[in-house]
């Protein structure tokens, strides 16, 4: 087995300024840029899921003013025209932050993120401080968490996120100015903060990679896999390299290990009797926690899923021989016949794939929740909180730039003494390096630098198939216009067939706060 080897850079409030350089490098010289957050919790979890979509957004917006961040992860990944198509170097950073006003932090997100390796003495000691609102005086002239948010939108770079509509809620009132009260005029500001486009990794993988579940880490290790078969059979394929850190700064990168996807042990968890948790599998997130018996791992999900695909295929065919060899006259089919089931199943395209309904989430059912439906709903949104790493109730599984000329930047640059290393170049790991690995493979990789990388891996992979889809039909791809013309402006929304559009309304102005804001962000320019 082998292992992907990922760097983040930590940044804290010793090292901020010294970082400040080459992070302002990478985002500039990016192709895109992805952001993750860790959150100190996001309230009452029913209001979240409102199904009227202002009163979803006004429930995350009292969760942001109340609440805050407690680590922002950015990936900047920057195609490389130098190299093979589809080559990115990406760089990584995990931000420690600290807010400086009252906020509220609930125990459940305590308790996930101490599990995860999160360090509350390391926040409170040497998170970089920031408050919330509104500008305060000349700040934006300081090297500030909040001036650094200013400089991600004076890029003009397109910004993933994966179920990004909480991340965008809690960065505007965490780092950029007082929320506005209705959606129409948020997402008209959103607009012109994000002119080149903002990407919903969940939305890409359930609706335009059509996989069977959408939450982060699964997303991100069945695109490894596809993306791995596609370099087997010699076609093209998504490569990622990284900065290969002097020695100097060896004290503030953290490696992320992540273990390449094996379609080749499907049978592990057999050998040991380890039933996959059908709860996790389906959304995510499982009830019980790192205290369930049965296994959460990703790479044996996947396994399942595709082995599920495959014998849905075979009886397909199978009744489609059956059918061939029935002659008779047409006649309207009937419910569980052959001609339905694959009426059934050319119909379903229409929508988004998803796992079936989980047999035992009935039980999952809490008092005031309702229905196992509306259960089953709240564990998708769970799914979206869980992989970021913010609340442990709702943030499990949620679900990874940038190198330039410039001498200035010691982290930036490969040619200021960095070698760049290749995801395909890592070195095989031993048995036991290899069962460390697995165990954090199954809920341990979870950090928003890290976050980040998986949520931008999936958008470049998204973006290379949809690429492809266009040279196969001969479609021209657009020279002009979004860089991912169907994912543009679409945000996920749980509990919802339709994607949120990120729009400026006719009858939707921009808020004062905002205005104000771009004036002063243009003019230091």
């Amino acid at each position: 087995m082998t292992s992907l080897k990922v760097p983040v850079v930590d940044v804290q409030n010793d090292n901020f300024k010294q970082l400040w350089p080459s992070m302002l490098l990478a985002i500039k010289t990016s192709s895109f840029i992805a952001i993750d957050t860790e959150l100190s919790g996001l309230g009452t979890r029913k209001s979240l899921l409102n199904q009227c979509i202002e009163e979803r957004y006004k429930a995350v917006c009292n969760a942001a003013r109340t609440r805050s961040i407690l680590s922002l992860g950015v990936a900047c990944f920057k195609q490389l025209p130098d190299k093979s198509q589809n080559t990115y170097l990406s760089q990584i950073y995990n931000l420690t932050l600290l807010c400086m006003e009252e906020y509220v932090i609930e125990p459940q997100s305590v308790q996930f993120l101490v599990q995860h390796g999160f360090d509350f003495n390391k926040q409170y000691s040497q998170g970089i401080p920031y408050h919330k609102g509104n500008d305060k005086g000349n700040e934006n002239q300081s090297q500030t968490v909040r001036t650094f948010f200013l400089e991600v939108i004076r890029a003009r770079k397109p910004l993933v996120l994966h179920n990004g509509l909480i991340d965008l809620v809690f960065l505007y009132q965490c780092f950029y100015a007082h929320l506005p009260d209705n959606l129409g005029t948020f997402t008209a500001d959103l607009c012109e903060m994000f002119p080149d486009g903002i990407y919903d990794t969940k939305y890409a993988s359930e609706f335009e990679a059509r996989f069977v579940a959408s939450y982060l880490e699964y997303a991100y290790k069945k695109c490894k896999r596809e993306n791995g078969k596609l370099k087997d059979s010699r076609k093209q394929h998504l490569n990622i390299e990284f900065c290969n850190y002097p020695a100097s700064l060896a004290s503030y990168i953290d490696y992320r290990f992540c273990s390449q996807s094996d379609a080749s042990q499907p049978g592990i968890d057999n050998a040991n009797k380890i039933a996959i948790c059908q709860t996790f599998s389906a959304y995510g997130w499982c009830p019980d926690g790192l205290k369930c018996s049965q296994s959460h791992n990703i790479d044996l999900i996947i396994n399942e899923d595709e082995n599920c695909k495959r014998e849905r295929q075979k009886k397909r065919r199978q009744k489609r021989k059956l059918r061939s060899n029935y002659v008779e006259s047409p006649k309207v089919p009937e419910l569980g016949s052959p001609e339905k089931d694959d009426e059934m199943f050319l119909n379903s395209k229409d929508g988004p794939v998803s796992k079936q309904f989980c047999p035992n989430i009935a039980s999952l059912t809490v008092e005031g929740r309702g229905s196992a439906s509306s259960t089953e709903e709240s564990c998708t949104d769970m799914e979206r909180e869980l992989g970021s790493g913010s609340t442990s109730e709702a943030k499990m599984d949620e679900e990874q730039a940038s190198a330039t000329d410039n001498e200035d930047s010691t982290l930036s640059s490969p040619k200021d003494g960095q070698e760049r290393r290749t995801e395909e170049s890592q070195p095989d790991i031993n048995l036991e390096s290899a069962a460390a690995i697995s165990l954090r493979s199954e809920g341990g990789i979870h950090r928003a630098g890290f976050d980040a990388f998986m949520t931008g891996y999936i958008m470049a992979y998204v973006h290379m198939l949809k690429t492809d889809e266009h040279t196969d039909t001969n479609t021209e791809t657009p020279t002009e216009g979004p860089w991912l013309p169907d994912c543009h402006n679409k945000l996920y929304l749980s509990g919802k067939s339709v994607p949120l559009q990120i729009v400026k309304s006719l009858f939707s102005k921009s808020s004062k706060a905002h205005r104000q804001k771009m004036k002063l962000a243009w003019a230091h320019v």
